[in-house]
């Protein structure tokens, strides 16, 4: 069993294991008991009825929330031409093609949050594969990270999309903002999170879908919100 500290365990005090809170109620409770001095991240978990052993159950994908996640994001965008100047007028970070590559390649270097490339780009960003994969940080046509309409992904990516992907046991984990928001703007986020999830339910995934849900602070523990609240 992990052993926590003392701000962990008073605020565990607090919360009743065995409740199924209102989601407001959850996150007014989920602030007063966020033990960090920072302005911690609030993530949601959400426990699915699939398998994902299967190919067909996996549910992955990507969506933006209407009030983001109060955290700005680095973006490199693979493509040339007229798409890297696109790219850069749309505000991304860092922009290149072949030079990135190498740059990543030799230098082991990765100070960026979000890759993006066009496809016509795959054929030499594929070679990172083994470094950028592991990290989840590999352009994918699933998520959106792989388009020649950069213009638009880079500015999703900075008005606050997220990537989600169910893990082998079932879960999705994903922030949805930070203590400071109002709790208005975390459960709308949290709605469109819930919805697009919905929206993306296997055609083999059988039985209860949406199994629970749960909310917590990047040091806080865990708290379990009725999910027909969140649906409804």
């Amino acid at each position: 069993m992990p052993k926590h500290g003392k701000k962990f365990t008073d605020a565990a005090k607090q919360i009743d294991r065995n409740a199924l809170y209102e989601p407001d109620e959850a996150f007014t409770l989920l602030k007063k008991v966020a033990p960090a001095k920072f302005d911690e991240t609030i993530e949601v978990a959400v426990r699915l009825g699939v398998d994902p052993r299967h190919a067909d159950q996996q549910v992955r994908g990507a969506v933006v929330l209407p009030y983001g996640t109060g955290k700005t994001r680095t973006v490199l965008v693979f493509a040339k031409g007229d798409k890297a100047k696109e790219a850069s007028d749309a505000g991304a970070d860092f922009v290149g093609a072949e030079d990135m590559v190498e740059r990543i390649q030799k230098e082991g270097w990765l100070a960026f949050d979000v890759a993006i490339a066009t496809p016509d780009m795959m054929g030499t960003v594929g070679k990172l594969g083994r470094i950028l994969g592991p990290r989840g940080l590999m352009p994918n046509p699933k998520t959106g990270t792989v388009t020649f309409d950069v213009d638009r992904a880079v500015k999703e990516v900075k008005a606050g999309k997220i990537e989600y992907r169910v893990d082998k046991a079932g879960n999705i984990h994903a922030p949805i903002g930070r203590v400071s928001f109002d709790n208005e703007k975390l459960l709308e986020n949290l709605r469109t999170l819930i919805d697009t999830l919905v929206r993306a339910k296997p055609a083999a995934a059988k039985g209860q879908y949406l199994k629970n849900i749960s909310l917590s602070s990047t040091m806080g523990p865990g708290i379990k919100v009725n999910t027909q609240k969140v649906t409804a």
